[in-house]
C-alpha cells in the first residue's frame, strides 16, 4: 500500500473525515509546552507560542519526557524520564512551583502521567523496582496530591496512558521492557518480553481487556500511544531486534478486537530505523500522526490505517495537535518547531524560540487553559 495522494485527501477531508477547518485566525497565539535542554545541559519546562516567544521557563531537576497541562487549573507537569523520580508541577500564570512530586525510594517513574478531564486526579505509571512490576497510580489533585490508588499496571515498562471517553478506563501501554535505576537504563529481559496494551478501571484496578502483538513479534516495544474520541487506540512500536528484521512499527487497536499492525512502504520503514518516538491524533480524531526520531521521519496517517504521507524532519519526535483539523505542530531535538497541515501538505518552519538555542525533548502538549 502506499500513501494517497492529494487528490483522495481532499476527497476524505470533503467527505467529513475532519471537521471544518475554521477559516478566522484566533485572537492570540496558540500555545505549546515542552521540556527541554540548552546548551549548559541545564533542563527546563518552557511555555511558548507559535510566534516565537517563552511565556514560561522553569528549571527542572533533571530531563524530563512527557508534559501535560491541568485542564482548570494554570498548571504545566513535566514528568522525569526514566528511570527518574520526579514530577514536576508549576504555574504556568505566575511562574510559581505547585508541587514536586517524588515516587518514593523503591519506585521511579516511566516519563508519563495524565490528569483526569475534571481535573481531580494525576495518574502515573511507575515500576516497582524490587519486583521489576508496573504499578498505575493515581494521585489527588486536591488533597496535596496524595495517593489514593495503587493499582498493577498488568505487565512490565508501563510507559504512556491514556483515558478513554468514559473517563474511568484507562489504556496502559506496557513497553515490556524490565529495568533497574541501579543498572542505568540497560534492558534486562529482552528474550521474554511481553509487551501489551493493558485497559484498566482507574476506580476498581481490574484488568477489563489486554492485547498483545502475536508471539512473533515479542519484541516490539509498545511505547506510546493516543486515543480519540471513538476510543481508537494509535501506537508507536520500537522494535528491540535487528535493524534489518520487517516488523510493523505502527499499529491500531479497537476494545474487543486484534491489535491491527499497519503496513508501510518498504522504503519508509526502512528509514524509520525501528523505533517510533510519539503518536498523536488530530483535533478532529480522523487523522494521527506517528515520529520516527532516529529516521528524521514523521509520518501520518488515516484513522482507518491508510498510510497518507512522511515528511523529513531531523530529530522530529514532539507531536502536539493544533486548534485545526488536520494539523500539527511537530518539535524537534534540534530545537525547531513546525506547524504541518495535511490540507495543504505545508511545513512551516515558527520563529526560533527564545534567545537561547534549546533541545526540545520527546513529547509536546497544546495549552488551552
Amino acid at each position: 500500500m502506499t500513501g494517497i495522494n492529494r487528490r483522495q485527501l481532499l476527497a476524505a477531508l470533503g467527505a467529513g473525515l475532519l471537521l471544518p477547518v475554521i477559516g478566522v485566525q484566533a485572537a492570540s497565539p496558540l500555545r505549546f509546552a515542552s521540556a527541554s535542554q540548552d546548551s549548559q545541559k541545564q533542563h527546563w519546562l518552557v511555555l511558548f507560542d507559535e510566534q516565537g516567544n517563552s511565556l514560561l521557563r522553569h528549571p527542572l531537576p533533571g530531563r524530563a519526557h512527557h508534559v501535560a497541562a491541568h485542564p482548570t487549573q494554570p498548571w504545566l507537569m513535566a514528568v522525569a524520564r526514566r528511570p527518574d523520580r520526579f514530577i514536576e508541577l508549576v504555574n504556568h500564570q505566575t511562574g510559581q512551583p505547585v508541587k514536586r512530586i517524588n515516587s518514593g525510594p523503591d519506585r521511579h517513574f516511566y516519563g508519563h502521567a495524565v490528569f483526569s478531564a475534571d481535573g481531580r486526579w494525576l495518574v502515573a505509571t511507575e515500576n516497582h523496582i524490587p519486583s521489576g512490576k508496573g504499578r498505575v497510580v493515581i494521585r489527588d489533585c486536591q488533597q496535596d496530591f496524595a495517593i489514593v490508588a495503587d493499582h498493577p499496571s498488568y505487565g512490565i515498562g508501563p510507559h504512556e496512558l491514556a483515558w478513554l471517553s468514559d473517563q474511568r478506563t484507562l489504556v496502559v501501554a506496557n513497553g515490556g521492557i524490565k529495568t533497574d535505576p541501579n543498572q542505568g537504563r540497560a534492558k534486562l529481559n529482552l528474550d521474554s518480553m511481553q509487551p501489551s496494551l493493558a485497559y484498566i478501571d482507574s476506580q476498581s484496578g481490574a484488568l477489563l481487556e489486554q492485547a498483545q502483538l502475536p508471539d512473533t513479534l515479542h519484541q516490539c516495544s509498545i511505547r506510546h500511544i493516543d486515543v480519540n474520541a471513538q476510543d481508537q487506540v494509535a501506537i508507536a512500536l520500537q522494535y528491540q531486534g535487528e535493524l534489518v528484521d520487517e516488523v510493523p512499527l505502527i499499529a491500531l487497536h479497537q476494545r474487543g478486537q486484534a491489535v491491527q499492525p499497519l503496513h508501510l512502504p518498504d522504503a519508509t520503514r526502512q528509514q524509520m530505523k525501528q523505533y517510533c518516538g510519539s503518536a498523536r491524533f488530530d483535533r478532529s480524531g480522523a487523522f494521527f500522526a506517528i515520529s520516527a526520531p532516529r529516521g528524521n521521519l514523521i509520518t501520518f496517517w488515516q484513522r482507518d490505517g491508510q498510510f497518507i504521507d512522511s515528511i523529513k524532519v531531523r530529530d522530529g519526535c514532539g507531536l502536539a495537535a493544533t486548534d485545526q483539523p488536520g494539523a500539527f505542530l511537530i518539535s524537534s531535538g534540534n530545537g525547531r518547531c513546525y506547524h504541518y497541515n495535511l490540507r495543504t501538505r505545508r511545513k512551516t518552519k515558527l520563529p526560533q524560540i527564545g534567545m537561547q538555542p534549546q533541545a526540545w525533548d520527546n513529547h509536546m502538549v497544546h495549552v488551552t487553559a
